[in-house]
């Protein structure tokens, strides 16, 4: 499963969704998603186990290593790239405090360019809870910036470049 599946529709809502329709069905040990993608955010690698993936590889997997990992997903082992299994391991073992997933909302509509205002509208809070959410994000990045902000987040691989 690519994450990138075009304008309208993601592959953490399609997996999402087979997983539901598999379990419903009564099929759901039988279902087994393997993300294939060439996002490696935290937050992509977050939201698709989240969602259930049995995997994670990137694009670049040598292709045999890419069998393998395909055989073992279908036996229901976990599957991950190399640097997949290194963002998950200092993440779980990271002293940091991590970003939320509200947090990671508000760094992508920070890295699209909107203000508070917008950021409120488009989160359904108010002003004073965004800024609040940046303050919070400030302190768990070490910076006092938006754009220091947005670029540590890039650089940690918690969102993607825009």
């Amino acid at each position: 499963m690519d994450l990138n599946l075009g304008d309208t529709v993601d592959g953490i809502a399609v997996t999402t969704a087979l997983l539901e329709r598999a379990r419903a069905e009564g099929n759901g040990p039988a279902l087994r998603v393997l993300v294939l993608t060439t996002y490696d955010t935290e937050a992509d690698i977050l939201a698709a186990m989240e969602a259930g993936a049995t995997g994670y590889l990137l694009k670049d997997t040598p292709p045999q290593e890419l069998f393998h990992a395909i055989r073992s997903a279908a036996r229901g082992n976990t599957a991950l790239s190399g640097s997949v299994a290194a963002t998950l391991v200092r993440r779980a073992s990271s002293p940091e405090p991590t970003v939320t997933d509200r947090e990671v909302e508000v760094l992508r509509l920070l890295a699209r360019g909107l203000g508070n205002k917008e950021m409120a509208r488009e989160l359904l809070v108010s002003e004073a809870t965004v800024k609040s959410h940046l303050s919070h994000i400030y302190g768990k990045l070490g910076v006092d910036t938006r754009a220091g902000a947005v670029a540590a987040a890039i650089e940690r691989h918690i969102i993607r470049p825009t």
